[in-house]
Formats: C-alpha cells, sequence, structure tokens
C-alpha cells in the first residue's frame, strides 16, 4: 500500500516510530496535468478513491472524466499529442511511473466504454480470453470461471445454449455485461466505466446500475457520466469537473444540497 508519509523525527521525539499511514483509499492521484500542445487539458489534478465504493466523476461533456480514466490504465501512452506529469498511485504502484508492464498494469482496471467491444470471438471465447491472460490453462477450471463470471453480471442464463455463439449476435444490452464479464475475468482491483449506459436503453441500463450496486461490494467503480439523476442513485462519492480541474469532491448528498461553487450550483439547476 502506497504510504504518503512517516512523520518527522525531531529532538522533542528521539525515539518517534514510523507507522504507515492508514487509509482505505486504493486510488491517489498527485499533480497530474495532461497536454496536448498549448491546450491543457487536466489541469493539476489532485485526488483519491475510496476502495470498494462506487465514485462518479460527474461534468459537462468536454470536461476531462474520459481523459482522466484514460491516464489511469494508461491508454494515454496510445496518443503521441499528450504529455502526461503527476502521480497516479494505484495501491503502491505509481503507472505513470513505473517499471512494469503496460499490460500488467491494465489487468488491475477493467474498462467498459460507451459503446459495448465485444471481441470477434464467440461468446464464451471472449471472457475465456481474459481468463487465459491471467496465465489459467486448464480447460475445466476456464469453463468453471467462464460460468462464474457470466453468472456475475446475470447473463448466464440467456446465454448458456448459445455460448460458442458470435457475441455480436447478443443485444447491445447483453453485449455490455458480456465486456462487463470478460474485465472481471482478469480479477481486476477496479472498474472503469465511461457512460457504460448511454447507449442501453432504460431497461438495459437498469440492469448495468444494479450490477454496479453489488459489484462495489468487491470491486472499486469509477464511472464517469454527466447524467445528474444516475450519479445521485449509484455514487457513494461524487467527484465535479469542469474544463479540466476538479471543482468540488464529497459525499453526493452534500454536494448535491450545499453546493459550495457557483458552477456546481449552475451545473445542478440545468440539470433538474
Amino acid at each position: 500500500m502506497f504510504i504518503q508519509n512517516y512523520g518527522s523525527l525531531t529532538k522533542e521525539t528521539p525515539e518517534l516510530k514510523l507507522i504507515p499511514e492508514v487509509t482505505d483509499h486504493i486510488v491517489k492521484i498527485r499533480n497530474l496535468n495532461v497536454h496536448a500542445g498549448e491546450h491543457h487539458i487536466l489541469k493539476d489534478i489532485n485526488l483519491e478513491i475510496p476502495r470498494n465504493k462506487l465514485t462518479v466523476l460527474l461534468g459537462p461533456s468536454g470536461c476531462g472524466k474520459t481523459t482522466l480514466l484514460k491516464c489511469m490504465n494508461k491508454l494515454t501512452d496510445l496518443y503521441r499529442e499528450l504529455k502526461v506529469s503527476g502521480n497516479i498511485y494505484i495501491e503502491d504502484d505509481d503507472v505513470l511511473n513505473t517499471q512494469k508492464q503496460v499490460s500488467v498494469i491494465r489487468q488491475k482496471m477493467g474498462l467498459l466504454s460507451q459503446r459495448p467491444y465485444p471481441l470477434p470471438l464467440s461468446i464464451f471465447k471472449n471472457v475465456a480470453y481474459g481468463i487465459r491472460l491471467k496465465g489459467v490453462r486448464d480447460k475445466d477450471l476456464i469453463e468453471y470461471k467462464v460460468e462464474k463470471h457470466l453468472r456475475e453480471v446475470g447473463l448466464w442464463n440467456e446465454v448458456k445454449d448459445r455460448l460458442h455463439s458470435p457475441a455480436t449476435s447478443l443485444s447491445i444490452g447483453q453485449q455490455q455485461r458480456l465486456c462487463l464479464a470478460r474485465g472481471l475475468a482478469v480479477k481486476p482491483l477496479i472498474i472503469l466505466a465511461d457512460e457504460p449506459t448511454s447507449a442501453l436503453d432504460p431497461i438495459s441500463s437498469k440492469r448495468i446500475e444494479n450490477l454496479f450496486r453489488d459489484l462495489k461490494k468487491h470491486y472499486t467503480i469509477i464511472l464517469v457520466t454527466h447524467i445528474l439523476r444516475q450519479a445521485a442513485r449509484l455514487a457513494d462519492n461524487m467527484v465535479f469537473m469542469y474544463y479540466g480541474r476538479i471543482i468540488e469532491q464529497g459525499h453526493p448528498g452534500e454536494l448535491t444540497k450545499n453546493p459550495r461553487t457557483e458552477k456546481l450550483r449552475e451545473y445542478l439547476l440545468e440539470g433538474n
């Protein structure tokens, strides 16, 4: 676990014991900045994400929410024009300044995008792909784990008789749950969800939201949304972003009832 500080030694405390800081934060972001040429996308982001809670990144389109997610799993590496500086600690790893392979870092984080992107494989092989990434080769164990993760996302009873059909034969809502199952198969610590219900019908959206309520007992979930009502329904912790900066953060009930800034107050009025 990343230890922020141990205290200091002084003449008055010559035998002060060094005791690690006790924290339940799984992510710590320090002085994160992202530039694309002269465009300053993320500006001095300092943020802590609590473990096994659902944290919502809320704010208008273009405010940097998705870029912040991409920094966490190093998808920013795919864009040569981006310059990223600062620190992002996932437990004890500074993912921006580590010698570990990117694939190892990304396995700590399952990703759900705005639209589902199943692999061009069967339903079974989509989930098995994530399991094999963890080094599992035993056929019986893979079959057991595929069923386990499909059950975990409430999809098993819907697909158990067509596991070897193409994943693209599923409805878009089912595909999103399949992608979630594939993400869970790599045993992540964190689920990054970038507006995962924006392309779904209301029934499928409700299923995803209910899944998140159950999954946060075992995973930390970071959800990007611009939908105020969804944030209020799901969030344990809310972060309001505006043009690359964190404006306010805290418990959603407190932030929505007593906004401290005019920007959040205006955003809440527009969302109601």
